[in-house]
């Protein structure tokens, strides 16, 4: 999966790629056993909600540049395997995920695999998890109708922030870059996630 899907894609950062060798996506995938749970695209986790492709996954971490003193926020928390694999890069996340039985999945996946560095919360992930805040990073795992005003403020000075952008069907994956009191972004890649439900995002 790391060289065929990942590196051959243009993926460059070798933390996110150790990171991506490292954590088992099978284990986040009950229905799927065996090669069929690395292959190349999203796959139905329940709820109406899916574990993004191992590429998607990869190039949104990327994007975060992180070093391993990070603390990250994560919003949708899904399955629990970006969570993972960002708590190999990363000192800390912070996960928040507003279905309380896939909540409750991925806190006990993560931790089964000693990822004690993860703390997953049942809510609304387009108000952010403020009580953590500041987040050296931000990732939003789920389409965005723009850039939450409550993720710009969380984000610390300096801190980077991976967002999809776009309408409920297709969306621009945003790398955004905090600097003052601005967020420089730049479009990445067109991608296709489940839509962001919530008090910033859309209606369910």
């Amino acid at each position: 999966m790391v060289e065929r899907q990942l590196r051959d894609r243009g993926i460059k950062d070798e933390r996110v790629l150790a990171a991506m060798a490292q954590v088992p996506r099978h284990r986040f995938v009950s229905d799927m056993r065996g090669e069929s749970a690395y292959g190349d695209y999203p796959m139905p986790i329940g709820a109406g909600q899916t574990i993004s492709q191992p590429y998607m996954v990869a190039i949104m971490t990327e994007c975060l540049a992180l070093k391993g003193d990070e603390k990250v926020l994560e919003i949708g928390t899904g399955s629990g395997y970006q969570a993972a694999v960002l708590a190999e890069c990363a000192r800390e996340v912070c996960s928040v995920e507003r279905i309380p039985a896939l909540a409750d999945a991925a806190r006990a996946a993560l931790q089964e695999l000693g990822y004690s560095n993860v703390h997953v919360v049942v809510g609304d992930g387009t108000l952010g998890w403020p009580e953590q805040a500041p987040y050296d990073a931000i990732l939003v795992a789920a389409g965005a109708p723009h850039i939450a005003q409550a993720w710009r403020d969380q984000l610390a000075e300096g801190g980077r922030m991976a967002v999809p952008v776009g309408d409920r069907y297709a969306q621009t994956l945003i790398a955004g870059f905090k600097r003052g009191d601005r967020l420089e972004e730049r479009g990445v890649c067109g991608c296709v996630f489940v839509p962001l439900i919530g008090e910033q995002g859309w209606e369910e």
